[in-house]
């Protein structure tokens, strides 16, 4: 089993709007990204854990703990003329855009870059000084990387390339 990190802007699709969803899934729509599509494509699993992060809000950081709850299938926003995600050259016959739905299990506390403690720690900032988000990200590099996990890439909903983390470790068990 695999374990995704897999993030989304709140205001867009939070834990919280999964779980008011019906079963607590959603389909993880907009993904613009040939590698990121690849991954979901080719590497995740139906029961393959995910961290449910909040980016671009006023607390980042895991907000949930989920799972693949689909095998892969067409994105249905890339035929949508009215969806942002709309891609002209993909065509019904042969979709470029493939997604998979995740299904969230509980709600956590916020866990991550929002813990200005753990961060200041992690990157070596003194108490009083400003964090930015460089130093939010080298922080969640560092933390991330004590506990064994493999470096790999990351897939938001908003469709961004950026750093992900393959979680390498069981959190089933842990308490949030």
């Amino acid at each position: 089993m695999n374990y995704w990190l897999m993030k989304s802007e709140p205001g867009e699709c939070s834990v919280d709007d999964v779980l008011a969803a019906n079963n607590s899934s959603v389909p993880w729509v907009g993904v613009r990204n040939y590698q990121a599509r690849n991954f979901m494509r080719d590497a995740m699993q139906v029961g393959d854990g995910v961290l449910f992060y909040h980016s671009s809000c006023a607390e980042p950081g895991i907000a949930g703990i989920a799972r693949v709850a689909s095998s892969p299938y067409p994105d249905p926003t890339q035929f949508d003329l009215l969806s942002p995600y709309y891609d002209a050259k993909s065509k019904p016959a042969e979709p470029r855009w493939i997604l998979v739905d995740v299904q969230v299990i509980k709600k956590t506390r916020i866990v991550g870059q929002g813990g200005e403690q753990d961060a200041r720690a992690a990157c070596g900032v003194e108490p009083g000084h400003g964090i930015g988000r460089a130093d939010r990200t080298a922080a969640m590099e560092r933390l991330m990387g004590r506990a064994g996990d493999a470096v790999s890439l990351n897939f938001s909903r908003s469709g961004g390339l950026e750093k992900f983390y393959k979680i390498d470790a069981d959190f089933s068990s842990t308490n949030y």
